[in-house]
């Protein structure tokens, strides 16, 4: 079998995929020993895509592929990926499958493809129904196999005998290659360097045998004295790069990942003695020999966010109920006293009037906004990916991500802070007035959990709710995780998922809110735990349909490009008792 860098399960037989399909034995027996290209991600629109190639062996579980990365930057990199074990499974794309009822009978594969995971811990096709030519079907299958790397030590040669080991054992010659079970050799070793590297390797040898070349004369008389080459310094010889050194750095850049530090580690522990080992002095910014080291490659172009988890934020925008003016006006007539009750009539007497009060608040917008600038000329010299876009793409989650908060739990700024989100504009649910939303202290009896706790006061606070339809409960990961490792007397789970606890809670579902993590009601001095609402209830309203404006202006004077998104609205619950707000004391 050829070197290959890794092999695993391109698919296997016998194996129920999701969409109820099963792959036969033998229906990719024709492929058995053809190449075909290693791809990612089944991405075929770019030759950059192809990392190498598969050979593949059918076999009686199913097809077996073995693996070989090209010498290319996007092979090295999958390959990294691959070692690293962040690329753990293979997938295969094949057309061509005729089936009979659930049978996959036969099909051709045109590439593999490295895949972040496999969806299923078994397998399923990804079909892509072909209409009109005849019952072809082509088809991205995964197995969710892992990898497997290749070790040396585990390739056998098929038809070779087996060897006739000596009773005692051999000693080792000198200069012969010396391989133990735990570890790989140094030819080993030096195969896995790129070629960069390699050269790196080879350029360090050959500099350090020349600055310490012995000249063996004569030895005349009989005598056993070595003379040295008369430019040389003996007081380098204490420095001189052996074999033993370089196996022991490649030993280490096998332990550590990287030939680069294994050899600047070496270094170090030389001390003085680094400008004579390795030949090769400083420039004045201490750059020595890590300038023959290739530099770092982004495994992403665009750097990654570094966020809370914002998939709330989503359901908070799209729940709300939305209106096409900013300006709000919530009328009620309060019918609930005695007042306003109907009367029973005596002759003779004097009917009297209904009696009840109108209620009245209006809201009018806030503008909310986010601004950022970029230098021009970095704009121009980032050329790795589109920094606009993704500076614009910042800008609007975080805008996003501020007008959610606001709805829920208020900005958490202080009253008097220049840039809060005023209650007046944008009401959140967690400050609201008792009319519309309804306040519930968490109670707590003694000896009993918190989030049993939790539980009871919600679903008796449930009975006043007179809000739209079923509503949603909005809380902290913590309290969601405390309810769910509630256990009954006999230390069984009490709510064996979210959707039971749901039910139980009596809302529709339940989103987790990382910043309501120790959200506080300031001016109440009360801790929100949890919000029970059904945002159909709550309208945001704007001007000219609430579209959210972006704004680029160019500075001349400082060569900068300034972006400023915002919008305008108001915020606000608009039908009485329609959310219920879980408290506690701050101090509790």
């Amino acid at each position: 079998m050829p070197k290959y860098d890794f092999s695993g399960w391109a698919t296997k037989n016998n194996l129920r995929c999701s969409d109820g399909r099963t792959i036969l034995k033998d229906a990719f027996k024709h492929n058995d020993g053809q190449t075909v290209p290693l791809v990612w991600n089944h991405q075929h629109n770019d030759p950059l895509n192809i990392l190498g190639h598969a050979l593949l062996e059918n076999r009686e579980e199913g097809v077996y592929a073995y693996c070989t990365f090209n010498e290319t930057e996007g092979g090295r990199n999958a390959k990294q990926l691959v070692e690293h074990g962040d690329v753990t499974a293979l997938s295969i794309y094949a057309n061509q499958l005729k089936q009979q009822g659930g049978n996959v009978q036969h099909g051709v594969i045109r590439e593999v493809s490295l895949v972040l995971a496999g969806a299923n811990p078994g397998a399923f096709i990804d079909s892509i129904l072909r209409h009109g030519e005849s019952s072809d079907e082509e088809g991205v299958i995964y197995t969710g196999e892992n990898l497997e790397l290749y070790h040396a030590e585990e390739i056998q040669n098929e038809n070779k005998e087996e060897e006739v080991m000596d009773k005692e054992p051999k000693q080792p010659v000198e200069n012969e290659e010396i391989k133990h079970a735990d570890e790989r050799t140094v030819q080993d070793v030096v195969d896995s360097m790129t070629e960069e590297q390699r050269n790196v390797m080879y350029a360090l040898i050959g500099q350090a045998l020349e600055d310490n070349k012995v000249e063996h004369s004569n030895i005349e008389n009989g005598g056993e004295e070595m003379k040295h080459n008369v430019f040389e310094n003996d007081n380098n010889q204490e420095n001189v790069l052996s074999h033993a050194d370089m196996e022991q750095i490649l030993r280490d850049a096998k332990r550590v990942g990287s030939l680069k530090e294994a050899v600047l580690q070496h270094a170090d522990e030389h001390g003085d003695a680094i400008y004579d080992t390795y030949g090769i002095k400083p420039n004045a910014d201490g750059e020595g020999i890590s300038m023959l080291f290739p530099e770092y490659k982004n495994l992403n172009n665009a750097p990654e966010f570094i966020k809370r988890d914002t998939g709330w934020v989503a359901q908070v925008m799209s729940g709300v109920h939305h209106t096409p003016f900013s300006r709000i006006k919530s009328m009620f007539a309060d019918i609930r006293e005695d007042e306003a009750r109907a009367l029973g009539y005596m002759k003779g007497d004097l009917k009297k009037e209904e009696v009840f009060s109108l209620l009245k608040r209006t809201t009018d917008p806030q503008t909310i906004y986010k601004k950022q600038k970029l230098h021009r000329d970095d704009v121009i010299d980032i050329t790795s990916f589109d920094v606009v876009a993704w500076i614009k793409a910042e800008m609007r989650m975080m805008l996003e991500e501020e007008i959610a908060r606001a709805i829920l739990i208020g900005d958490g700024r202080l009253a008097d802070d220049d840039n809060k989100i005023q209650q007046q504009h944008i009401r959140s649910i967690a400050n609201e007035d008792p009319l519309f939303a309804i306040h519930k202290d968490l109670v707590v009896a003694e000896g009993e959990e918190r989030a049993k706790g939790f539980i009871k006061t919600c679903i008796r606070a449930r009975k006043d709710y007179k809000g739209s339809g079923e509503p949603t409960l909005f809380l902290a990961e913590e309290m969601l995780v405390e309810m769910l490792l509630l256990e009954d007397k006999n230390g069984r789970v009490i709510y064996e998922s979210e959707q039971a606890l749901a039910r139980a809670l009596r809302v529709k579902n339940i989103v987790t809110v990382p910043v309501m993590e120790g959200a506080q009601n300031l001016a109440k001095d009360k801790n929100i735990l949890g919000i029970v609402v059904n945002l159909k209830d709550y309208n945001v309203g704007a001007d000219k349909g609430g579209a959210v404006a972006m704004f680029e202006d160019f500075d001349i004077d400082y060569n900068a490009q300034k972006y400023l998104i915002e919008t305008r609205c108001s915020g606000a619950l608009v039908k009485p008792f329609s959310a219920i707000v879980i408290e506690e004391k701050a101090n509790a």
